[in-house]
């Protein structure tokens, strides 16, 4: 008798240890690559640690994101087709490094007055839903959102758009034509080459949104910020589609409830952010923050409405309705700006 109750117990303890691995290898049996080009710090990593943590989360486990920041698997340059070549599982491009690759989506980076990172990233999303442009059919996506609106950040004050003549500026995409518009000298570059930049006097500041000011420490470098409201920078986050063809349906499902919610949740937290970067640079650094006044804002909607001009034409040769893109664009932006 004794020694078949030890036998059951051994066969008791063999049966949990089975169940133990198995269970072990069903939490850990998708495992996903995640490359972002910034760093850590900056909003576009922090919204795929938030997302990655979703997943696992509403998974219950089955699905484990492990997440490459600051180029450390892909940069930006390479990020598009290291996503679709499968180098990585997924991927976050700033469409503004692709220029004429998204005819349609460019849309976003056009000067449309948006004033908070929330409305524009759920009108991107939406549009994107929407029109399922040809233009990323090769990949899934799985979100998209934006920048806050772009502000100056400069080594010198920038309070007259002759202030902003001849000098060098960061743009990227439409951007760097927005500011070849007001008269600077744009200079396109990723991100992460741009405070070695400003540092060697490459160039004398940027045109971005003003987190950078904290997560990139410009508000040492850049003490003089000024209020613009220009465009956006769009980003999408990609998968390859072989391995999200791959994926169970379950899984695909949880990606897909995502979607606009990891848009809205982007935009709220880059608005907040922005706020409390600004506060920050102001205590720490002591930058001096001036706002356009309305002659300017008016001057520079004048100088800037050809920009809109040449979207259409460009779209329009690409097969696109422009006029409905821009059109979906302003409704989208009228509800969620209310």
């Amino acid at each position: 008798m004794k020694g078949l109750r030890a036998g059951i117990a051994a066969l008791m303890m063999i049966f949990v240890m089975s169940f133990m691995a198995v269970s072990g290898a069903q939490a850990s049996e998708i495992a996903l690559k995640y490359a972002n080009f910034p760093p850590a710090p900056t909003f576009p990593c922090v919204q795929m640690e938030r997302w990655a943590q979703e997943v696992a989360t509403r998974t219950g486990g089955v699905v484990q994101v492990t997440t490459y920041p600051g180029s450390t698997l892909l940069d930006a340059k390479n990020m598009l087709r290291g996503v679709m070549q499968g180098q990585a599982d997924i991927g976050c491009i700033s469409l503004a490094y692709h220029p004429g690759v998204f005819p349609l989506l460019s849309v976003m980076e056009l000067p449309h007055g948006f004033t908070s990172a929330e409305s524009a990233s759920r009108t991107a999303w939406d549009l994107y839903a929407k029109h399922q442009p040809a233009e990323l059919d090769k990949v899934k996506v799985l979100t998209m959102f934006t920048s806050a609106p772009s502000q100056f950040m400069a080594k010198k004050p920038i309070r007259t758009l002759a202030d902003l003549k001849g000098t060098e500026i960061r743009g990227a995409g439409l951007i760097s034509s927005v500011l070849e518009r007001l008269g600077a000298t744009p200079v396109s570059m990723p991100m992460p080459e741009v405070p070695e930049a400003v540092q060697k006097g490459i160039i004398q500041g940027l045109l971005t949104s003003f987190e950078v000011l904290k997560d990139m420490k410009f508000a040492e470098m850049c003490k003089y910020e000024t209020v613009a409201n220009l465009p956006v920078y769009p980003f999408a986050v990609i998968m390859n589609k072989k391995r999200w063809d791959s994926l169970p349906e379950d899984v695909k499902k949880v990606f897909d409830d995502l979607s606009a919610e990891q848009a809205q949740w982007t935009g709220q937290y880059m608005d907040t952010h922005v706020e409390t970067a600004l506060a920050w640079s102001k205590e720490t650094y002591n930058v001096e923050v001036y706002t356009f006044d309305d002659a300017v804002q008016a001057e520079i909607a004048r100088l800037t409405a050809p920009l809109i001009d040449e979207w259409i034409a460009a779209a329009a040769k690409a097969g696109i309705d422009a006029q409905a893109v821009l059109n979906d664009v302003a409704a989208l932006k009228a509800t969620y700006e209310q």
